[in-house]
């Protein structure tokens, strides 16, 4: 069942930041869009409380859980960022905006770039590891946890993975504008 509520998580997130989004631009509504938006991280709550409900009424943990925690951290992370994003897309295609802001594609600008990036992954590890030890305070048994700590290890894995391929990547190999 937690799965099928993350799932309805990230599909509500994607439904209300196109709400406030619509708001905003296409029905001139700032001040409602304003509220959708700033509904947006209400999503992630639902998620946080129903997964502590689950935890604290004798359920085991499961991989629902450390993927309902790893969700929420990587919202809190990237979150701004996808919003941000998508703000800008809007405001191009409904309110006459200047075009989106495309990442950098070469030199230290994308190597900066991909620090940054690296940098909201860490954010999201923390939080979301954070998450994970706190739910194995709060149930107490380790026979009820093991999924949660085993969570830790591979959202750790994931982000030495990303510092490998990304940033650190293109600090030693930064990717040059081709010549014509």
């Amino acid at each position: 069942m937690l799965v099928g509520l993350i799932i309805a998580c990230e599909v509500a997130f994607w439904v209300v930041l196109a709400a406030g989004l619509i708001a905003r631009y296409p029905l001139r509504r700032p001040r409602l869009g304003a509220a959708l938006l700033l509904a947006v991280p209400l999503v992630d709550v639902v998620l946080l409380v129903a997964t502590l409900i689950d935890l604290r009424s004798g359920g085991t943990a499961t991989l629902a859980h450390g993927l309902a925690a790893a969700y929420l951290g990587f919202s809190v992370a990237f979150g701004h960022s996808v919003v941000r994003w998508a703000d800008q897309r809007f405001a191009h295609r409904f309110a006459g905006g200047p075009p989106p802001v495309k990442p950098p594609r070469y030199g230290w600008a994308r190597t900066r770039h991909e620090w940054r990036e690296w940098g909201k992954a860490l954010l999201g590890w923390a939080v979301a590891c954070a998450l994970l030890v706190g739910g194995i305070v709060l149930v107490g048994d380790p026979d009820r946890t093991r999924e949660l700590e085993a969570w830790i290890g591979r959202l750790s894995l994931v982000v030495v993975v990303w510092l490998v391929f990304w940033p650190l990547y293109y600090t030693v190999f930064p990717k040059r504008e081709p010549r014509h």
